[in-house]
C-alpha cells in the first residue's frame, strides 16, 4: 500500500472498477416467502457478476464456512469495522490478518459527537495504525459517525491528506433534507469526491435514506447520484496507478434499518421494493458509468 492508501493487485493492468455486494444487504432476501440460505446468497452474488463481498470479519466459529464459500464461488472479501478510539483498530487488524484475503478495511468511525480537532486526531491515529499494518483503509461517509456532518467532513479532508473515503452520499442527502436546490451542496460533495477510494450505492431523497428508484431507474433523484458516482470514479481514475482497484458496493439495507415496508392483505410486513433487483440495477448503472469515464479519460 505504501503511503498512497490504495487497493492494488500488484499487476500492471489498467486501473479497474470492481463490483461488490454488501453482506448485510443480503439479510431477508429470498423467494416465495423463504430467505435464501447462506450458500444460496453466495451463489446469487457470484452469478450476478459481483467479484467480492463486504462484511464484518467472520468469527472464528464461522471462518471455515466463509473460507469454503469464498473459494467455491471465487469471491474476494473486504471488511467493515466500527472503531471509536485509535486503540480499537489493533483488534480489527488482527482479525483481518487472521482471516486473510481482506482487500481493504472500511471504517465507520464512532461517534457523531466526536468533532473538530478531536475527530481529526482520531482519524489521523486510525489511518496511521492501518498504514503501519499495510492494509488499505478508508473512512465511510455515514450518519451517526465522525463523518456525519458534511461541512465538518470536508474540513477533515482538507486537514488530512492521507484521508481516503468510502463515499456514501445518501447519508448527507437525507440528513440535510437535500431534496431541493443542490447548488450549495455541490462544492462540499466535490471536496469529498476528490478523495474517493470506494463507493457505496444507495439513493436517498432528503426524507428517506433508501428509496426505490423504479425498475428502469426513473426516479428524479437518481441522476444526481449517477452524477456523483461518475465524478467520484473520474477523480479516482485521475490518481490511479496500474493495478489499482476501485470498489463499487451495492448496499441496500433490510427492513428494520433502511428498507421501507407496508402491510399486505394478510397483515404481513413486506418491502415495497425488490431490493435485489434494485442492487442489480445499480450494478448495471455503475458498469455503464465506468465505461463512459474510461472512454472519456482515454
Amino acid at each position: 500500500m505504501g503511503t498512497r492508501n490504495a487497493i492494488n493487485d500488484g499487476s500492471s493492468n489498467a486501473p479497474r472498477l470492481e463490483l461488490q455486494q454488501s453482506w448485510w444487504a443480503m439479510n431477508l432476501l429470498g423467494e416465495d416467502g423463504k430467505e435464501w440460505t447462506m450458500e444460496q446468497k453466495f451463489e446469487k452474488i457470484a452469478d450476478a457478476g459481483y467479484t467480492a463481498i463486504s462484511a464484518a470479519v467472520p468469527s472464528q466459529a464461522e471462518e471455515e464456512e466463509w473460507q469454503r464459500l469464498l473459494d467455491r464461488y471465487k469471491l474476494g472479501f473486504n471488511a467493515i469495522a466500527f472503531p471509536d478510539k485509535v486503540e480499537d483498530i489493533s483488534a480489527y487488524i488482527k482479525d483481518a490478518k487472521r482471516f486473510g484475503r481482506v482487500q481493504y478495511l472500511n471504517l465507520q468511525v464512532m461517534d457523531s459527537f466526536v468533532i473538530n480537532d478531536e475527530a481529526i486526531k482520531l482519524l489521523s491515529g486510525l489511518l496511521s495504525q492501518a498504514s503501519e499494518a499495510g492494509i488499505p483503509t478508508f473512512i465511510e461517509t455515514h450518519r451517526g459517525t465522525v463523518t456525519q456532518d458534511l461541512i465538518r467532513t470536508a474540513e477533515y479532508v482538507r486537514e488530512l491528506p492521507e484521508l481516503r473515503l468510502m463515499i456514501d452520499l445518501s447519508h448527507y442527502v437525507v440528513a440535510g433534507e437535500l431534496n431541493g436546490s443542490l447548488t450549495k451542496t455541490e462544492r462540499y460533495f466535490d471536496t469529498l469526491l476528490e478523495r474517493t477510494s470506494g463507493i457505496h450505492a444507495r439513493v436517498s431523497n432528503g426524507e428517506q435514506v433508501q428509496i426505490d428508484v423504479g425498475a428502469e431507474g426513473d426516479h428524479p433523484m437518481l441522476p444526481h447520484f449517477e452524477r456523483w458516482w461518475s465524478k467520484g470514479m473520474s477523480y479516482w481514475l485521475r490518481q490511479a496507478q496500474p493495478g489499482d482497484v476501485l470498489p463499487f458496493v451495492t448496499e441496500l439495507g433490510p427492513p428494520g434499518f433502511y428498507a421501507v415496508t407496508r402491510r399486505n392483505t394478510a397483515g404481513d410486513e413486506v418491502e415495497i421494493s425488490d431490493r435485489w433487483q434494485q442492487a442489480l440495477l445499480f450494478k448495471k448503472i455503475a458498469e455503464a458509468q465506468w465505461q463512459r469515464v474510461v472512454s472519456e479519460w482515454k
